[in-house]
């Protein structure tokens, strides 16, 4: 009976200082899976350190590494999306390369997997990481339960495992502009939710800055949610509301000889405050319309330079 393949994606970015400590760890999972063939494809996007130089060396010692170059930094989500066309294995597990998360818990991981889970998430039940850091993430993965995806992880999750129907869909959507484990959660097949404590970060710098933090958490609403024009629509019927009682008060006040002349700083805090609800809400309004346009061009999300195979 032939051995089933299990793949292992991993996307990479400026990771020069990890890949010497993961590739070993993931290496060593194969005493783990003695049913199984290992698969390592690693993504690099766009690194400019010596990560892809890295990888390639230690591909001369291990046939099993297959090294998927993009053309440039495109991201995480698109680099996972790239790497998932080549794949090969029965299942699929994604991990970070700067081994906060345990590649061990696969082991469990596999197991549910198994037993006829098509998804199992990794979820933090906690994290070994600033405060600031703690917030932001709670903060986000709340909101997306409260107003995106009903019963999404509290602690979120970026360690999953899959099964290669999952791994086939999420190719044929090659959906661009999203989170791709909020796609993966979203698509409902079988799911199971493993806890377990992310790990502080030993090697090297996260890249993982402000800016990349504020896309996803636009991208996750924008693609999985109504939430913002439905804000939009309500926020638009309370100010019609308010506008129209304040109209009638005016008019009444003047009828009745008790105002002259409107006041100027009445006048001009109105006009601030509307013009400020509106141009928020083309900007909401234009975040989709971006992304109406974006998919409608049929723009590659990203493009791979080289495969080292």
């Amino acid at each position: 009976m032939s051995k089933k393949t299990f793949s292992i994606l991993v996307p990479i970015y400026f990771n020069e200082l990890n890949i010497p400590h993961t590739i070993p760890k993931l290496q060593s999972l194969e005493e783990l899976f003695p049913n199984y063939d290992l698969e390592f494809v690693f993504v690099d996007d766009g690194s400019q350190d010596n990560s892809l130089k890295l990888l390639l060396e230690e591909k001369q010692k291990d046939n099993r590494i297959k090294v998927i170059k993009l053309s440039k930094n495109y991201g995480s989500m698109q680099a996972i999306q790239a790497g998932l066309n080549y794949v090969s294995g029965d299942c699929v597990g994604i991990i970070s390369a700067d081994l906060q998360d345990p590649p061990e818990l696969f082991v469990q991981m596999v197991n549910s997997w198994e037993n006829g889970k098509k998804v199992v998430m990794a979820t933090r039940s906690d994290r070994e990481e600033s405060f600031s850091q703690k917030l932001f993430s709670n903060t986000y993965y709340y909101l997306m339960d409260k107003f995106a995806i009903k019963g999404y992880p509290k602690g979120g999750f970026d360690f999953v495992l899959i099964d290669k129907q999952v791994v086939k869909e999420l190719v044929e959507i090659s959906e661009k502009n999203t989170n791709i484990m909020s796609l993966i959660f979203s698509l409902g097949y079988n799911q199971e939710f493993i806890p377990y404590v992310r790990q502080e970060r030993e090697h090297g710098k996260s890249r993982w800055t402000l800016s990349k933090k504020i896309k996803l958490f636009v991208d996750s609403f924008v693609s999985f949610s109504y939430a913002p024009i439905r804000f939009m629509t309500m926020l638009g019927f309370i100010v019609a509301a308010l506008s129209f009682i304040y109209a009638f008060f005016t008019i009444g006040a003047y009828l009745a000889g008790y105002v002259v002349v409107q006041g100027w700083t009445t006048i001009i805090a109105l006009v601030t405050l509307l013009q400020g609800i509106i141009m928020m809400m083309l900007g909401i309004i234009g975040e989709y319309l971006w992304r109406i346009l974006d998919e409608t061009r049929k723009k590659p999300g990203y493009i791979v330079d080289e495969v080292y195979e």
